[in-house]
C-alpha cells in the first residue's frame, strides 16, 4: 500500500499556520505535491517554504507559505474538489479518475457503486498516486466515501 494515506508530521509551530486569504487552518502539504500540481514556473515555488492546502470552498487560495504568499486555482494543472464540492465534472479521484457525475451517475444506474473498493484494491496494489495527484496531498477515500454517503442519502439523480 502507497504512503498516501499516512498524515505528515506537523510541529506545533506549524499548527498555527493559516491561510492569508480565509484565515483558516490548513492542512500542511509536501513541495512535491504542490510543485507537481502547479502550471506555473516552478521558480515561484520556494523549496525552503512550508506549504498548506486550503480546502475552504470560497476561499481563493488552494496552497500558501508561511510568508503569505499563496497559489491559487488558476494557477494548478486541475480543478480541486474541495473549492467545488457540488461539481459534478471535478475529481473526486485524482488517480483513477471519478467525479461526483460519474459517482452519481453508477449509483442511479446500478444502484450501488464499487468505486470504493476499486480505489481501495489499486491503492493496496500500489497503483495510486495521491500523494501527487491530488490536490490536498493525501488519500481520496474519505472525500469519496463521504460523497457517496451523500449522495445515496439525498437521492440524488444523475447529471443526464
Amino acid at each position: 500500500m502507497c504512503d498516501c494515506c499516512a498524515p505528515i508530521e506537523e510541529s506545533r509551530a506549524d499548527a498555527a499556520a493559516v491561510c492569508p486569504s480565509c484565515s483558516q487552518k490548513g492542512k500542511m502539504i509536501g513541495t512535491l505535491t504542490v510543485k507537481a500540481l502547479l502550471a506555473v514556473s516552478l521558480e515561484r515555488v520556494d523549496e525552503g517554504s512550508t506549504y498548506r492546502f486550503c480546502p475552504t470552498p470560497d476561499c481563493p487560495a488552494v496552497y500558501y507559505d508561511e510568508e503569505g504568499g499563496f497559489f491559487t486555482e488558476a494557477d494548478l494543472r486541475e480543478r480541486v474538489h474541495q473549492k467545488h464540492p457540488d461539481a459534478d465534472d471535478v475529481f473526486v479521484c485524482y488517480c483513477y479518475r471519478h467525479t461526483p457525475g460519474s459517482l452519481r451517475a453508477d449509483l442511479a444506474g446500478r444502484g450501488r457503486t464499487d468505486v470504493i473498493a476499486r480505489i481501495t484494491a489499486g491503492t493496496r496494489a500500489g497503483t495510486c498516486a495521491c500523494d501527487i495527484r491530488n490536490p490536498q496531498g493525501s488519500c481520496c477515500l474519505g472525500n469519496v466515501r463521504q460523497l457517496v454517503r451523500r449522495i445515496e442519502q439525498q437521492g440524488e439523480p444523475a447529471p443526464f
